[in-house]
């Protein structure tokens, strides 16, 4: 096979597009999700995310475009896909009354191969919930469930649409160490997210989506450094010849200054180190200093003229 840097595609999408009466839900879009990796869908709610997700796994049928997962095609091969593929239920598809250890029963009987259920809800620390009733359980132990369903069949490639919208920080944190644990374990995740956080500490690339369409793909780090070079750093120093000096550096745009505070604005990835550098050249004496980098939600501010929330 030779030193092959980018891992065998598992999922293939190429031109999809779906409407619905006059509306565009999604509009040729193409990307590739590698084997092994976290792979995420981002943008607004009514972007397409869950359009498109629903187009890969086979629950619905694009307009036109291609889609294959694991070389095979969702619609045709839907039997032998259904074993090998796990999809995270939404919320409306269990009923109220049933408990946990009676959903992931029901789950396993629709697979021919299951992993060991007990160890699972284990894993997931939905032990002590195993006779809890489903509409008794606070929503981070919903969405363990409903991982828990997604991995019952001990899928290669599993699906997770907008998995910790509603939950509070610390349960949104046990969630994403599960979704690691799941890409751990040498399967491919493939999830949709609005929370650029999550996108960011979780997924190895992400594919940017807005009004239907693909605007960008890359990893986090990649699209923050192709589209936002920006770096801050603020400073506090009563050094009289402070400001004289910042201005000397040669990557600096702005330099604002409110009494001993310093805001230095600059570009690329030398930036910091150069006001470091100029600071110690200087001896110049610092009580506080600190740095402010881009994230996802600078770039896809930058990319579309919006944040996420609006």
């Amino acid at each position: 096979m030779g030193m092959c840097a980018t891992p065998r595609p598992v999922i293939e999408v190429s031109g999809i597009r779906k409407t619905y009466g006059a509306t565009v839900a999604v509009s040729e879009v193409s990307f590739e999700v590698g084997e092994g990796e976290i792979f995420g869908l981002i943008g607004p709610n009514g972007a397409g995310k869950t359009t498109t997700m629903e187009c890969v796994e086979g629950v619905r049928r694009p307009d036109r475009g291609e889609i294959s997962i694991l070389g095979l095609d969702p619609f045709r091969d839907v039997y032998q896909l259904q074993n090998r593929i796990g999809v995270q239920l939404q919320q409306a598809q269990l009923q109220k009354r049933i408990k946990v250890w009676e959903a992931v029963d029901l789950w396993a009987s629709l697979y021919t191969k299951t992993v060991d259920a007990d160890r699972l809800l284990e894993q997931l620390g939905l032990s002590g919930k195993r006779n809890a009733w489903f509409m008794n359980l606070s929503g981070g132990q919903k969405q363990r469930l409903f991982i828990a369903l997604a991995l019952i069949n001990d899928p290669e490639v599993v699906f997770l649409d907008e998995l910790t919208t509603g939950l509070d920080p610390q349960a949104r944190r046990a969630i994403w160490e599960l979704v690691r644990g799941i890409r751990d374990r040498g399967k491919t995740v493939f999830m949709t997210t609005h929370l650029m956080e999550e996108a960011e500490r979780l997924c190895d690339r992400v594919a940017i989506i807005e009004h239907g369409r693909i605007i960008e793909i890359g990893t986090p780090e990649d699209l923050v450094r192709r589209h936002c070079p920006e770096r801050t750093v603020l400073l506090a120093t009563d050094h009289t010849l402070a400001e004289e000096r910042l201005r000397t550096i040669l990557t600096i745009e702005t330099v604002t200054r409110r009494d001993s505070q310093f805001t230095l604005e600059g570009k690329g990835d030398d930036f910091v180190t150069e006001v470091i550098q100029c600071l110690s050249e200087n001896r110049i004496r610092v009580t506080n200093f600190r740095t402010e980098l881009p994230n996802l939600e600078d770039v896809f501010l930058k990319l579309t003229g919006h944040s996420i929330r609006d």
